[in-house]
């Protein structure tokens, strides 16, 4: 049976905020089947039962389009470490940042990692979120990042929340595999990526590309594979130096491209071709206390799609908050308020290979966030979430 929720100040997300005043969506089932003036809504519609949103806010539901949310342990030691003076690189030469938290996954049973993960999700959810992409990457054997990704397919049948799976097998080096990247692709990495795949716990493939990583031409040996197995691919590039990872990720069709600091107009461009959209992820620029700020108004004047994501991770981006990582990239790089919202709805859904969600329109996917407030740009506004005062996840609606 159809449902109408009315009276609502309705920010479409379709072309700008495409905002409706005094609106109304008309949801039956999972779908959206109408949305506009409530003073035009269809009389077929007219006996439907009502909820009124008292002149509040509506907005697709939230889409984290980079996580890492599920590992084992904490670095706090390291943000100190950090603040005293030490660079991601140095600590991650000294056998910490990624590979610390490696060890403590490895000891984690997929119990452990589940009850580690669900605060995290929890404190999304809590904040309008109905898509959350989670990556593998913190096992680094084929055991472990198995592991990762059934408590990623976990996480979505305990929560109301749709789970999209990422390998992320090429993310680190191990120890026991140092000096040899390589040999770590093929007897690790490319064994779990076909494991994962026939075990139907990968949805996407992405890799870290960077000199303390892979380089380009080892990130092409997985991508080969992804492309192989028929699943789309996406990656770390241009972070901390310009490896030209974004042109890679172009040149195979990637969903998308992530972080990007030292992003240089051709790979822009590359992207812009292939409709590559870029990541933006000002909570690592923030945590890194990084000074080379991404290429916004190049990527603008591209025409590359922009995407904002929390890029939850116990290292790097310890925050769960999708709207400081909103208010961060209009803060810290000049991103607009409607460019931030946009970047977590129907351009955080292209970025995940989504079609169905991302904007309210007839056809879509019923996912919903009814906010306490009158304009979308109050979500980038505050320093801190905007009170949600409602979720609707696939027609079902939570108070």
């Amino acid at each position: 049976m159809a449902m109408i929720l009315g009276n609502a100040k309705i920010a479409t997300m379709t072309g700008g905020y495409g905002l409706i005043a005094d609106g109304a969506v008309v949801v039956e089932g999972e779908r959206i089947v109408w949305t506009g003036p409530e003073t035009t809504l269809p009389a077929q519609y007219a006996s439907a039962p009502r909820h009124d949103m008292g002149g509040r806010l509506l907005t697709p539901a939230l889409i984290d389009c980079h996580t890492h949310t599920v590992f084992g342990g904490d670095r706090a030691r390291e943000f100190e470490m950090r603040l005293n003076g030490a660079t991601y690189e140095d600590i991650a030469r000294a056998g910490g940042g990624i590979i610390s938290t490696v060890s403590a996954t490895r000891a984690a049973s997929e119990d452990d990692l589940l009850a580690q993960a669900l605060p995290r999700i929890d404190q999304m959810i809590a904040e309008g979120v109905g898509t959350i992409e989670v990556k593998s990457g913190y096992g680094l054997d084929v055991d472990t990042e198995l592991r990762m990704l059934r408590t990623a397919r976990r996480i979505g049948r305990s929560r109301r929340v749709t789970v999209a799976t990422t390998f992320l097998g090429a993310h680190a080096i191990p120890p026991e595999y140092k000096g040899r990247a390589d040999d770590y692709l093929s007897e690790q990495a490319i064994p779990a990526l076909r494991a994962a795949y026939a075990e139907g716990l990968v949805d996407a493939v992405d890799g870290f590309c960077e000199g303390i990583a892979f380089s380009p031409a080892q990130i092409a040996r997985v991508f080969s594979v992804a492309e192989e197995l028929g699943l789309p691919v996406k990656l770390h590039a241009e972070q901390l130096s310009n490896l030209h990872g974004a042109a890679l990720a172009a040149r195979h069709g990637a969903l998308s491209a992530d972080h990007l600091e030292w992003l240089d107009a051709e790979g822009a461009a590359a992207m812009a071709k292939s409709g590559t959209v870029a990541v933006i992820l000002p909570g690592a620029f923030y945590t890194l206390r990084e000074t080379k700020l991404p290429p916004i108004a190049t990527l603008r004047e591209a025409g590359v799609a922009m995407a904002v994501a929390t890029d939850c991770n116990p290292g790097t981006a310890p925050m769960t908050s999708l709207c400081l990582a909103m208010n961060m990239a209009c803060t810290l790089f000049r991103m607009t308020p409607e460019e931030a919202l946009a970047g977590t709805t129907r351009n955080a859904a292209r970025a995940l290979g989504l079609t169905d969600r991302g904007t309210i329109a007839p056809g879509q996917r019923a996912d919903l966030a009814i906010w306490h407030a009158h304009h979308p740009a109050e979500l980038a506004y505050r320093t801190g979430p905007t009170p949600l005062f409602a979720r609707m996840i696939g027609g079902h609606l939570d108070a």
